[in-house]
């Protein structure tokens, strides 16, 4: 039985009979009609991945989906039964249950008629469906938490954050305001540092306990009174209010609806209240942290997402027994996710910096000890990694089928003077080693203006065929997939001096 077998099963099997009177949701119908039920899920993906991420929710889900306008975003439609292998889509950040959603809400035009009108409609929303999708995936979700605690207890890792439950509530409506950005849109989606500690604390107290037992026995006896927070993520010049206003007094109205406790940091529930322009769409959230936070335990200053890797991969469309190259694999993201997602190509990351070796090598460790604690003791991955001159690789002309790497912005790593030297380097003996015709590259870079001078100088030896503007770190940058021509490489000394210089 495969992963995704094994975890539908565990989805299914969770009681959807258990005790809810703490969300006042009535079970409206058989196990079976639960089952069956259809929602609409929407996903954050890596921007500019949006069109990949459908494609892959179609091969992989058989479900027609939609691209929101707000970038980043898509919307499909799935049975409950269906949620595990949405968790395994390789493309998609964070996931949420789709409550309502306004493709045309029209803004009263003072602040206080649209904030009058938030708290209003919190109470008139269809919370029935997306809370019963919530229970059964939280249920889930909290029996995976568990067991990541068990093994984290075994090899003697201790997580501690130092913080409590230290939430004021003396005023809810003011807690509510420190939850999302007053001048611009809070996508913490993209803000990692905000999500990490939201995501942190929440998965302490859902695995804190030391008894699973007598949790559950608790949990019989007595009704959980849920803690929740709201998220407002706003994107729109035209809004009269702030993001902050919006989510306190929707949230406020949430609260007296549901009689929920209002926690922003240690909560059960996250709402979420995504306005983009004219369109409200109101959700909960499915997920506590990312989903690109599967591979990677030893980070670099600048580790890549597993989503966007994956999105830089399937962009090149690997073939059986490619050779795929990452030349500066930094933590080795890139290798990692195409040795587990392809691997039926040879992978072999490389870098410089012995650190960066070492980081990837952790990190492959780590996901073998992984795999091994899933009951695969003879999985490997078809991965290799070596430190090396990024301008002078160990390889034979013509080996390499693809080149995929992260390239150095010039920010945290290198600097932009530098990248006037090392792209046209890098480019020239990316160009050695690949395959001439048949070799294509994906190349991420934010330093686009050096990146397009060097290209240009080697038109002969790369084709730029496609480009995907994506958002990593805040910052605009590029993914170029260049097809390698069919002109055989030739050295500098062979070309006696008529090497572009540097």
């Amino acid at each position: 039985m495969n992963d995704v077998q094994e975890a539908t099963n565990q989805l299914l099997d969770v009681n959807l009979h258990e005790d809810q009177r703490s969300i006042q949701v009535t079970e409206s119908g058989p196990r079976s009609e639960s089952e069956h039920l259809q929602v609409t899920i929407g996903a954050t993906v890596p921007t500019g991945f949006e069109q990949m991420a459908a494609d892959e929710v179609r091969e992989k889900l058989g479900s027609s989906c939609k691209i929101s306008k707000d970038r980043g975003k898509i919307y499909f439609d799935i049975s409950v039964e269906s949620l595990a292998q949405v968790h395994c889509l390789r493309l998609v950040d964070n996931l949420f249950v789709v409550v309502q959603e306004f493709k045309d809400y029209q803004f009263k035009e003072t602040k206080e008629e649209v904030l009058k009108d938030f708290e209003e409609l919190a109470g008139k929303l269809p919370w029935s469906d997306p809370l019963k999708v919530w229970k059964i995936n939280n249920s889930y979700k909290k029996k995976k938490t568990k067991r990541k605690k068990i093994h984290q207890n075994s090899s003697k890792e201790k997580i501690d954050n130092g913080r409590g439950d230290k939430t004021d509530e003396r005023d809810v409506k003011k807690g509510f305001a420190t939850n999302a950005s007053d001048s611009h849109i809070l996508d913490y989606y993209e803000n990692l540092g905000i999500k990490e500690e939201v995501s942190t604390l929440v998965g302490d107290d859902l695995s804190s306990c030391k008894d699973e037992t007598e949790e559950s026995s608790k949990e019989e006896t007595a009704p959980e009174l849920l803690k929740f927070r709201v998220t407002c993520n706003r994107a729109g010049e035209k809004h009269c209010f702030s993001s902050n206003e919006a989510a306190r007094d929707f949230g406020g109205a949430i609260q007296d609806y549901f009689k929920w406790k209002a926690d922003m940091t240690n909560f059960d529930v996250e709402v979420l209240l995504n306005i983009h322009e004219n369109e409200i769409v109101v959700g909960i959230a499915l997920t506590e942290e990312s989903l690109h936070r599967r591979n990677i335990t030893h980070f670099g200053p600048t580790t890549l997402r597993s989503t966007l890797a994956y999105g830089m991969l399937r962009l090149c469309a690997p073939r059986p027994t490619d050779i795929i190259v990452d030349p500066m694999c930094g933590t080795g993201a890139i290798p990692i996710e195409g040795a587990a997602e392809w691997s039926n190509c040879y992978h072999i990351a490389g870098d410089n910096n012995p650190l960066a070796v070492n980081r990837t090598a952790n990190n492959i460790s780590s996901l073998l000890m992984k795999s091994q604690i899933k009951g695969k003791p003879s999985w490997s991955l078809p991965i290799d990694v070596i430190q090396w001159d990024t301008c002078n690789l160990p390889l034979r002309t013509g080996s390499v089928d693809i080149i995929v790497t992260d390239m150095p912005f010039g920010k945290r790593i290198g600097s932009k003077k530098r990248n006037w030297n090392l792209y046209p380097a890098c480019l020239w003996e990316m160009s050695r080693v690949c395959r001439p015709e048949t070799g294509r590259a994906v190349l991420l870079t934010q330093d686009k203006k050096c990146f397009i001078k060097a290209l240009s100088g080697m038109g002969h030896l790369w084709r730029k065929v496609h480009t995907v503007w994506v958002n990593t770190g805040g910052l605009r940058a590029a993914v170029y997939l260049l097809k390698r021509t069919s002109q055989a490489f030739v050295s500098s000394s062979e070309q006696d001096g008529k090497r572009t210089p540097w």
